[in-house]
């Protein structure tokens, strides 16, 4: 060999190889530290073949194979994860489609009203419902139906934004605006904007829960807010308001 580590290829044709030694085997390794994930074939025919260990030898089968089972265990976590949140994924949407039925099988305006302050949160597995609506100065503060309020002009835009559809929140304190007397008791809350009708004034749903965790501005809106255009929809058809 060479001093520059390099031999006389063997086949007659004097070509100059390169001989590859330990030391370029662990550089290479330590540079590509994925490769036996890569190449499970070859880490499992090494598993075959027996070693004699001495100290100061690390044994390398067993270092893959404790990588290789962290792995796995990782995707099991994941997987299991993931069965839990399609379950409960499928839990919350036969929610609303139940919240979906009541509300348009609602016989009356008031009945539907009552459905959706009183017999959705048990649906929902929430707390607390209530509506409100924006109405001018001079009107009441609440009108007289048990869970609607009435808000003063501009207050949906200051709570949840301009063109904005919704705010969640976490470990807060409920506003009695939106939720009257039972204020006290919310900790965590969700507005949903309920724009019913561009001759009247926007509304809001409002979920309230006793848990400061139940919401927050992580969570996810889609079916909430499918929720929130149904009502909005089944309000204009029962007051005949344009779009």
């Amino acid at each position: 060999m060479a001093s520059d580590g390099t031999v006389t290829a063997p086949d007659g044709s004097g070509r100059q190889v390169k001989v590859i030694t330990a030391d370029d085997v662990v550089a290479y390794l330590k540079a590509h530290p994925d490769f036996f994930e890569k190449h499970t074939e070859l880490a499992e025919l090494m598993a075959l073949v027996p070693r004699v260990q001495g100290p100061g030898v690390i044994d390398m089968q067993q270092a893959i194979l404790k990588r290789l089972r962290g792995e796995i265990e990782r995707l099991k976590t994941e997987r299991t994860e993931i069965i839990a949140n399609s379950k409960q994924n499928q839990i919350v949407q036969n929610r609303i489609q139940a919240a979906v039925i009541s509300i348009i099988q609602a016989s009356t305006f008031e009945k539907m009203i009552h459905v959706v302050t009183h017999e959705l949160p048990e649906l929902l597995d929430v707390d607390f419902i209530t509506l409100a609506i924006e109405a001018n100065a001079d009107a009441p503060k609440r009108v007289p139906v048990r869970g609607v309020y009435v808000l003063a002009p501009g207050a949906i835009d200051a709570a949840i934004g301009p063109d904005k559809h919704a705010r969640l929140r976490s470990d807060i304190a409920g506003e009695e605006a939106f939720f009257g007397d039972i204020a006290r008791f919310v900790k965590s809350d969700v507005l949903m904007r309920l724009s019913v009708s561009s001759g009247s004034p926007d509304g809001v749903m409002c979920f309230g829960s006793r848990d400061p965790e139940a919401f927050g501005p992580e969570q996810a809106t889609e079916l909430l807010f499918f929720l929130a255009k149904v009502l909005e929809n089944t309000i204009r058809a029962w007051l005949d308001l344009p779009e």
